[in-house]
């Protein structure tokens, strides 16, 4: 089934995560927002770009993520880059921070986006590339872009 006959529609991305980490595992969580947080996501204001995932007192948080102040709110608007807890079952919360203190892992988030009206985040567990990893990539990347304008050219 496509995404929008699931009812999901793409708020954000992170495109800058798959540049840096590699993505072990993905989760997906709730996230607690104020009214005019949701308007201003629907309207396309939120970056992920700098954003990281923390566990403090058993509780998840996002932190660095920006959204931007709703312009037609007014003193209802919050801080941009409020820390914002994500909602998660405890027991996978725990077993995640296990996870992050053991192996030296990241929770980065990957994606927002709207489930039927839910705002909805989606988590990966990464690892951190290296330099050299990061070349390995691009590499790849350009030289599967060579052999399609390669094919498409022996087509026409």
């Amino acid at each position: 089934m496509s995404p929008k006959a699931l009812g999901i529609k793409q708020a954000a991305q992170n495109r800058k995560a798959y540049h840096d980490y590699f993505v072990l595992e993905k989760f997906e969580a709730g996230i607690e927002l104020y009214g005019t947080e949701v308007k201003s996501i629907r309207m396309g204001g939120i970056n992920l770009k700098d954003a990281f995932c923390t566990v403090k007192d058993g509780e998840l948080f996002v932190r660095g993520m920006h959204i931007s102040p709703y312009e037609k709110g007014n003193i209802f608007n919050r801080d941009p880059l409020r820390p914002r807890r994500l909602l998660m079952h405890k027991r996978e919360i725990l077993k995640l921070y296990g996870r992050l203190k053991q192996e030296g892992l990241a929770l980065i988030p990957l994606s927002v986006y709207f489930k039927d009206s839910i705002v909805k985040i989606e988590l990966g567990l990464c690892k951190g590339k290296k330099l050299h990893d990061k070349r390995d990539a691009e590499a790849e990347r350009d030289a599967g872009r060579e052999m399609d304008r390669t094919i498409k050219e022996r087509n026409m």
